[in-house]
């Protein structure tokens, strides 16, 4: 089968790998019919951290092409959204919400495990990981929005959810990628009165307003946070989502805290250092870490099959597996917001 390969630092390209086949019974092999590329997965491609030569790429929808035995809740002939990590359902991990910390789960694209950005995978623990979709008549802007399920969608509501965003709330979203836009579209869905984004981009402003952020600011570093005390009086915000996973933006994240909030983390961490004075003399708590899609991904699906929510506008670069090379490339230059790929026909 074609599917992006990881080869170093700034080297994806679209290689052959064998096709999968059902290793366990409760195996489940999916065609791939769309993916994209993660912001996650520029860590790698920019050196940052560590990733094995081979498969990548984790957020993908598609259609089940086989199962094993003992895969009791999908049909050869699903519709399908993945997940960006596989879960058994009944760790004590999964049984409590977290199947992100699965203890016998795993992210897609790593250790060997079949990457998104490829047109088959094998799905460990099918049953508990993969969700299906009833129907299959769907727009290319609603199937956009299906993918952001596997991760990003789920990821900003991560944050929206561990910062306790509720209706009334005033939000500060640091971070104006797929997964900062995400956090504005989760705090107006929970109720946020108003929601400050930390932005330069002007197409990212312009999508960051349309998706109900009520004011940007431009500036940076201790001008941000200032800024963000000018809105709210002095006070803070009652919720603040760090969407970015540098020292900067967790320091930007804890300064636009007010006293008693709680920050939203899941920036993937680079060089992070939480701010500790603030933890304890202005109680601000942090809470984050991996998203339980599997667990949101049920809470969201109605919103998004239903036009509620248009997450799907986050993608600004169209290509299929022979362009991946630019897929990449245009997201690390930060000439598009995230990449959408197009892999094969839903309707094949």
């Amino acid at each position: 089968m074609k599917a992006a390969i990881f080869n170093g630092k700034g080297n994806v390209k679209l290689g052959e790998r064998p096709d999968p086949k059902i290793q366990l019974q409760t195996d489940a092999i999916v065609r791939v019919v769309r993916s994209c590329v993660c912001g996650s997965d520029l860590w790698y491609y920019r050196g940052l951290s560590s990733h094995a030569s081979g498969p990548i790429g984790h957020e993908f929808i598609g259609i089940v092409k086989e199962i094993g035995e003992n895969v009791k809740n999908l049909e050869k002939g699903d519709f399908i959204i993945s997940p960006f990590t596989f879960n058994d359902g009944s760790c004590p991990n999964c049984v409590r919400g977290w199947t992100g910390n699965c203890e016998h789960g795993g992210s897609f694209g790593n250790n060997g495990i079949d990457g998104g950005q490829g047109e088959f995978v094998r799905v460990p623990f099918a049953d508990t990981t993969l969700v299906k979709v009833n129907g299959r008549d769907f727009s290319e802007e609603k199937l956009k929005s299906l993918l952001t399920l596997s991760d990003v969608l789920c990821t900003g509501y991560h944050a929206a959810v561990s910062a306790n965003v509720t209706k009334g709330s005033t939000v500060v979203v640091v971070g104006d990628g797929a997964v900062g836009l995400c956090g504005v579209i989760s705090s107006k869905r929970l109720g946020a009165n108003r929601i400050i984004v930390m932005s330069r981009n002007p197409s990212r402003q312009r999508l960051a307003k349309e998706f109900g952020a009520t004011d940007i600011i431009e500036e940076r570093g201790p001008e941000a946070v200032k800024k963000v005390m000018e809105f709210t009086h002095g006070e803070g915000a009652d919720a603040t989502l760090e969407c970015v996973g540098t020292y900067e933006s967790m320091n930007a994240a804890f300064g636009s805290a007010r006293v008693g909030s709680i920050v939203g983390s899941v920036g993937v961490p680079h060089g992070v250092e939480v701010p500790i004075n603030n933890v304890i003399f202005k109680n601000v708590g942090l809470r984050g870490g991996i998203a339980p899609a599997r667990h949101y991904i049920p809470e969201l699906i109605d919103d998004v099959i239903n036009g509620k929510i248009n997450s799907g506008k986050v993608f600004d670069f169209q290509t299929d597996l022979n362009g991946i090379e630019e897929a990449y490339k245009v997201m690390d230059e930060r000439k598009a917001i995230k990449s959408y790929i197009i892999v094969s026909d839903l309707q094949q």
